[in-house]
């Protein structure tokens, strides 16, 4: 995968104008992997990477208000709802011409996955979650969790500040190396590694959609009147069909939901992975094998799935005889 601004592609989708990378065969299976905050595309280099070898192509793209991701009109709302992403998500693969694709990430890019693959699985073959099921909603996120708990989303009560969106905008470098640490308390990450990725804060946009995401999970800022209804499907905790793989980090030092309490959800074929040795937050970028390796075997279960499918079918023959 490309490693330097020069060497990413970009392209219309939506209200965007999308910076991507784009690696491997373009005939082969896609792929889209979804980073979080306060990360960017570069999480999954080295998994794009492998992946790219296996034959698979390889699209990460920037979200809206990270890296050189740009909104195509100044008067467009700088929403950052989760069903929004999602919306995203669909523009840039028909802006690609992608039918479906295996579809993974984590922290915001997993709530993203998760999206799709419950309301779009026509769109999703297959899909991983790092930290599994995160779709929420303003009425669940309404209700108080126990002390330590809320200590852990600190950063969510800031940022329903002015101080916290002045103290962002002005520290947003500083902010992210503290979350980075914390999240992933046992990696061991270089300067080199995290500037690549803190060049993609200074988007124009960047403060503007981290504080609106975490508002709006809130209740204290409102959403596009026009997902309105996709939130309401979104709030009644959908099932997941699709082949699935979730994932977690040994050391995930970030809020997160234990594997149990989501097992429910996934209907279809389903595994969960534990990633050992020390792996955090941000699975993806520290253990990028075992990322990697999750995305070959959900294809491979998307694959046996439609096998299966396809021999219960009546053939055409049969319905008409039948």
């Amino acid at each position: 995968m490309s490693g330097t601004p020069a060497d990413l592609a970009h392209i219309v989708a939506g209200e965007l104008e999308v910076e991507y990378a784009d690696s491997g065969p373009r005939t082969g299976p896609a792929v889209l992997l979804l980073h979080g905050w306060p990360y960017d595309l570069h999480a999954f280099d080295d998994a794009a990477a492998l992946l790219a070898d296996a034959g698979f192509r390889v699209l990460v793209p920037n979200l809206r208000g990270y890296g050189g991701t740009r909104f195509l009109a100044e008067a467009t709302v700088r929403n950052g709802e989760q069903a929004v992403f999602a919306t995203d998500a669909l523009a840039f693969l028909d802006a690609l011409g992608v039918a479906d694709a295996i579809v993974a990430g984590f922290d915001w890019g997993a709530r993203t996955a998760n999206v799709l693959a419950a309301l779009r699985p026509d769109r999703v073959r297959g899909h991983v979650s790092v930290s599994g099921y995160l779709i929420g909603s303003q009425a669940a996120n309404a209700q108080p969790l126990p002390p330590a708990g809320e200590l852990a989303w600190w950063y969510q009560f800031y940022f329903a500040t002015e101080r916290g969106r002045l103290g962002y905008d002005r520290y947003r470098t500083d902010f992210a190396r503290l979350i980075w640490r914390t999240a992933s308390p046992r990696w061991e990450f270089g300067d080199a590694t995290f500037d690549r990725t803190a060049a993609s804060f200074a988007n124009p946009d960047h403060v503007a959609i981290v504080v609106h995401n975490y508002r709006w999970r809130l209740g204290l800022a409102g959403g596009d009147p026009a997902l309105a209804g996709m939130e309401e499907q979104l709030a009644a905790r959908p099932p997941i069909a699709v082949p699935t793989i979730t994932l977690e980090g040994d050391a995930n030092g970030a809020p997160h939901p234990a594997a149990a309490s989501y097992r429910d959800v996934f209907t279809g074929p389903y595994e969960h992975r534990v990633a050992t040795g020390g792996v955090g937050h941000n699975l993806p970028q520290e253990s990028p094998q075992e990322f990697a390796d999750a995305i070959v075997a959900v294809d491979g279960m998307a694959r046996r799935s439609a096998v299966q499918q396809s021999a219960v079918q009546p053939s055409t023959e049969e319905v008409r005889h039948g």
